[in-house]
């Protein structure tokens, strides 16, 4: 959920990002003295002891700040992340799919009858993962999880104020008045955030090509310069791309979502033990140059 193309200068502490990660991590690192970030020889050490056996030390991964490892509050966070992405695709999928299905059948009169009920799940788990999502600075971040407040406000106010009056579900008010894009937009934009972030990191075409998609739906819908054929195009690509987004995130290894914990370690410490580090690796460097 973090990713190496937006790495910041250690030579330039002043001018370094807010950054973020979890609590849990944050608190861990403001109780160590400065630029103690153990070393890989000690991380090696590290063994758990059960029943007379070993278990393998964890992988030790070198970042531009020190070296740091996958920890279980790591690998908790990047699941939930994963699941949250799963939660939201799956349930705009079988929404969606009503758009497809012949409109008197009993399959689509159900979902038509549950609809709202797929909204909020799939909000939910775009939601859940905005939370847990890793991007180095903290702006970015912020940002998207402001979209998807606007969105979700936006959503019911929409509902309570002008869907439930005239007896239709959210996403059918939406659907036959295209103005009411602009209420849950916002909600669309975090999404569209999110996965050009995914995109940019790793190079996936299928994120890079959902970053157009669901824009061009949308602005298509609420300008009505798009006919319904290019919609339900634009849809069904929407539908699939969204599911193998989702399927292939569990194809990566739990580091990748990491992104360089090196990063957010050195966020969490003060600013003198920012600067004693800086010019730790600064030393060091200028060593390895001498030698």
């Amino acid at each position: 959920m973090a990713c190496g193309c937006l790495y910041v200068s250690i030579l330039s502490p002043p001018k370094l990002p807010s950054l973020d990660y979890s609590a849990v991590t944050r608190t861990k690192l403001l109780h160590r003295s400065a630029v103690s970030f153990p070393s890989p020889s000690k991380l090696s050490a590290l063994k758990c002891k059960a029943a007379g056996q070993t278990t393998p030390s964890p992988a030790v991964y070198q970042g531009i700040y020190g070296p740091w490892t996958v920890d279980s509050s790591d690998v908790r966070e990047v699941i939930l992340y994963r699941a949250g992405l799963v939660t939201a695709a799956t349930s705009f999928v079988i929404a969606s799919s009503v758009a497809f299905l012949p409109d008197n059948s009993s399959l689509s009169d159900t979902l038509k009858q549950n609809l709202d009920v797929l909204y909020a799940l799939g909000g939910g788990g775009l939601g859940l993962s905005l939370v847990l999502i890793h991007i180095y600075v903290t702006a970015i971040k912020r940002t998207l999880q402001a979209l998807w407040v606007l969105g979700v406000a936006g959503s019911l106010v929409t509902y309570l104020n002008l869907a439930q009056p005239a007896g239709d579900s959210l996403v059918q008010y939406v659907v036959d008045n295209p103005s009411a894009v602009w209420f849950i937009g916002p909600l669309y934009a975090a999404l569209t955030g999110l996965v050009f972030k995914e995109g940019l990191c790793y190079g996936k075409l299928e994120a890079g090509i959902l970053t157009f998609v669901i824009p061009t739906l949308l602005l298509g819908h609420l300008t009505g310069l798009m006919d319904d054929g290019v919609k339900l195009a634009l849809l069904g690509s929407w539908m699939a791309l969204f599911v193998v987004f989702a399927g292939r995130k569990f194809s990566q290894p739990i580091k990748d979502d990491i992104g360089d914990k090196s990063v957010f370690m050195f966020n969490a410490l003060g600013e003198d033990e920012k600067k004693a580090l800086i010019a730790k690796l600064e030393q060091q460097e200028f060593g390895q140059n001498a030698d």
